[in-house]
């Protein structure tokens, strides 16, 4: 069974999205939007991550042959500038992508067990990931003319 394997990558995966919202959140302080919205989604992964986390202890850890690079690197420095701002929010809309689809992932195995605990929380969190997913899609869209025309 390789739904461990996929539990604790998802387990990584939300730590380091919520990581890398706080940088965002703390490069960007000037912004009151991007930094008090990306602190709001950083605690959203912390969350996911405590959800997950007897889950995963339940389901063990039998790591058969784990994939390489199975986690994610996140933001190890945040960009300054309008440019900046942009490429972190891409990254930070990569993170989230891997993440959703993780939970998809997740949640399709969970239906096939069948573990109604599981498939509780995939749902209450991918909702989320997904909230997550379109507010950086919008805000990706409103700030590119300016950061990339006006500079």
């Amino acid at each position: 069974m390789h739904l461990p394997v996929y539990l604790d990558m998802l387990h990584e995966a939300e730590r380091t999205l919520a990581d890398s919202f706080r940088k965002v959140a703390d490069e960007h302080t000037s912004d009151a939007g991007i930094h008090y919205r990306c602190q709001n989604f950083a605690e959203q992964c912390d969350a996911h991550v405590e959800q997950l986390t007897p889950l995963a202890r339940r389901y063990g850890k039998d790591n058969p042959e784990e994939p390489e690079r199975l986690h994610p690197e996140g933001i190890s420095e945040p960009r300054s500038g309008p440019a900046g701002l942009l490429r972190d929010l891409q990254d930070l809309y990569m993170l989230a992508s891997l993440v959703d689809i993780t939970w998809t992932l997740v949640g399709q195995a969970a239906r096939a067990v069948p573990d109604e605990e599981l498939i509780e929380t995939v749902t209450a969190c991918d909702d989320q990931t997904e909230t997550q997913l379109s507010w950086l899609r919008t805000q990706l869209s409103t700030d590119a003319p300016q950061a990339l025309v006006v500079g």
